[in-house]
């Protein structure tokens, strides 16, 4: 793995058809990604239900997740994060459309490949 200076708040685009995943660093046990989201939401009805755990963090924007078994809602401001259990159902209710949300997501435990 070479070394390589990221900002992870630059080139962020100003709008987006859809959000964009972009995979930082990837290892058997880690997934890193750069999360762009710009008033996107989770389709009705779906739901992200993954086996390895998820820590997120919000580098600007908000967004509101929500989280099942229990229920809970969350929002998430700049600087917030939030770890995310393996097989813990959650989508994202919305991101704000004011400006691009930037999430730092790290994917780890089981294999993430």
């Amino acid at each position: 793995m070479m070394n390589a200076l990221m900002n992870l708040l630059a080139n962020v685009p100003s709008s987006l058809p859809e959000e964009l995943f972009e995979t930082l660093v990837s290892a058997p046990a880690v997934r890193i990604e750069r999360i762009v989201s710009h008033g996107h939401a989770s389709p009705p009805g779906f739901w992200y239900d993954q086996p390895q755990a998820e820590w997120v963090l919000v580098l600007r924007g908000s967004a509101r997740l929500r989280l099942a078994d229990p229920e809970e809602t969350i929002e998430l401001h700049t600087g917030n994060a939030l770890n995310i259990a393996p097989h813990r159902r959650h989508r994202v209710e919305w991101t704000t459309s004011e400006e691009p949300t930037v999430w730092l997501a790290v994917h780890y435990g089981e294999s993430v490949a």
